[in-house]
This record gives C-alpha cells, sequence and structure tokens, in this order.
C-alpha cells in the first residue's frame, strides 16, 4: 500500500509540473519582449558636462534637450534633464541591438551651455558615447541600463 501511494504522489508531481515546464518555456520566448531597455545620466552645468573636481558641489543642468542620436545623427529619442540634471531615455529592445546602441550611438545635449552658466559658451553641443552598466531583474521586466562615457564640448562649427 505505501509503494502505491508514493507511486500516485510522483505520477501526480510529474502531471502537475508539466504546465509549469511548458510555462517557463512559453515565457521564455515571451521573457525576451518584456525587457526594456534605460539610458540614463545626468548632465552638469561645466565646460564639459561631466562633473567637476568638488563632486557634489558641482552644479546641474536643468532643462537641457538631450537627443540620442545614431548613425549618421539620425535623432532616435529625446529627453529633457529634470531639476536635477539626469534623463532618462527608454527604447524597445527588440528595435535597438546592444552592440549598435553602445557602438553607433550618442547623447547630445543640444541646449546651450550658457543657458545654465552665462560664463560659458553659448555655441555647441555636449557629447557622449555610450556603455553597457549591466541588466537588472525586476520581476518579469528585464531592464538593460546603458550609461554615457562622459560627455565632451563639441564646438559648432
Amino acid at each position: 500500500m505505501g509503494l502505491k501511494s508514493v507511486l500516485f504522489v510522483l505520477v501526480m508531481a510529474a502531471a502537475m509540473g508539466a504546465p509549469l515546464m511548458v510555462a517557463e518555456a512559453q515565457l521564455g520566448s515571451i521573457g525576451s519582449l518584456l525587457s526594456l531597455t534605460r539610458i540614463q545620466g545626468t548632465v552638469f552645468c561645466t565646460a564639459d558636462g561631466n562633473i567637476g573636481a568638488n563632486g557634489t558641489a558641482t552644479p546641474i543642468f536643468p532643462n537641457a534637450a538631450v537627443q540620442l542620436q545614431c548613425g549618421n545623427g539620425n535623432v532616435v529619442s529625446t529627453a529633457t534633464t529634470n531639476s536635477a540634471g539626469m534623463f532618462l531615455i527608454l527604447l524597445n529592445p527588440l528595435q535597438f541591438l546592444l552592440s549598435s546602441l553602445t557602438s553607433n550611438c550618442s547623447v547630445l545635449v543640444n541646449t546651450p551651455l550658457s543657458s545654465c552658466n552665462a560664463t560659458l559658451p553659448s555655441v555647441g553641443n555636449l557629447v557622449s558615447g555610450l556603455n553597457f552598466a549591466g541588466t537588472i531583474l525586476q520581476g518579469l521586466l528585464s531592464i538593460t541600463n546603458i550609461i554615457p562615457r562622459g560627455f565632451t564640448f563639441q564646438p559648432s562649427t
């Protein structure tokens, strides 16, 4: 009698586990659809847009227009920095490959630096390439994080 009970429990466990395995396999293909690419960073009100030597005392650049440009300067997405100088661009990873974003795209701040500090240039842009910063899981959502490498000032010609 004991062997029949154990056998029954094993058969039931296998039968109940089969739909779970099917669901996991299906979620694996859907899982790639449940992802997001996040490009985020902070723009500082300095000659090169990066944090200064004095760190936390570096002024930020609020309300700056930020563009994600790929290829030959094609604007793919735009954002505006918030009151803390931070911007966020969200992309569908099915439309943009990570390798393409980090090798063929850049973030451009086209608001003149003089708008945050009158002593800075009024012509030119801040430009930064992009680096992969890791992937995190939030529930079923996979978020790929990309950050600016470091801005440089690009004078207008």
